[in-house]
């Protein structure tokens, strides 16, 4: 006997029942899903990496008040350049400016005192209170370019320029960079380069306050007349 395909059934007989093994089914298919659409977590933006990323040695200098530049791996000797950053230390940006430029025109030069070894003597050093001084030229151009870049960043926050100081330079070795010399009978001597890192930080200068007339015509006593004084107003109250 043939079935009748236009025959009605009830409609509970269609409904598919939920068994185990679909759920299973079911959950191995999220978790595919899940396992091809990984979560990572969100990164930093360019800024925060760059702040992480660059450190400065004088860390108590706010950055907010402040302007900094640096340069890694300058070829530049690191002796000279280290003599040359020392001699500007403390200065006010124009002064730094205006030495390095004339030392490089030779009008003045720049004492030589830790790297001082087979330096020759020139009565330029004599305002240093030294006598071995000499002109690096190259040190003395990379030296400007940061300080330049420096205020440029000083005036891109908003900083007086024509205030600012030299508060921190600093010249760190850098590895050495390796060539090579022939030399006679056949041998090959090495041929080293020495660049360095520098980083230095400008700031406006503080104001300054003139001492008062009290302080300045207080006498200056040692520890004997002090605690002497001192017994002397305790007996008299």
């Amino acid at each position: 006997m043939q079935a009748n395909p236009k025959a009605s059934f009830p409609k509970e007989w269609g409904k598919r029942v939920c068994g185990p093994s679909d759920l299973l089914g079911q959950e191995l298919q999220n978790f595919s899903i899940s396992a091809r659409q990984p979560t990572f977590p969100s990164k930093p933006s360019l800024t925060t990496q760059v702040a992480e990323m660059v450190r400065y040695a004088a860390t108590e200098i706010q950055p907010a008040k402040s302007a900094r530049a640096r340069g890694a791996y300058l070829r530049v000797s690191f002796k000279n350049t280290r003599e040359t950053a020392q001699a500007i230390n403390g200065w006010k940006l124009q002064r730094a400016v205006t030495f390095l430029e004339n030392v490089k025109e030779h009008k003045e030069a720049v004492p030589m005192r830790r790297y001082a070894g087979s330096t020759g003597r020139t009565a330029q050093g004599k305002q240093f209170g030294v006598s071995k001084a000499r002109w690096p030229k190259k040190s003395a151009e990379f030296l400007l370019g940061l300080l330049k870049n420096a205020e440029a960043n000083a005036d891109a926050k908003g900083l007086d320029t024509g205030a600012l100081v030299v508060k921190h330079i600093q010249v760190n070795q850098a590895p050495k960079q390796r060539r090579r010399t022939y030399r006679a009978h056949g041998r090959i001597n090495p041929y080293m380069s020495n660049p360095c890192h520098i980083e230095l930080i400008l700031t406006e200068g503080e104001e300054v306050v003139q001492k008062s007339d009290a302080v300045v015509e207080r006498e200056h006593l040692n520890s004997r007349q002090r605690g002497a004084r001192l017994r002397k107003a305790i007996t008299a109250a």
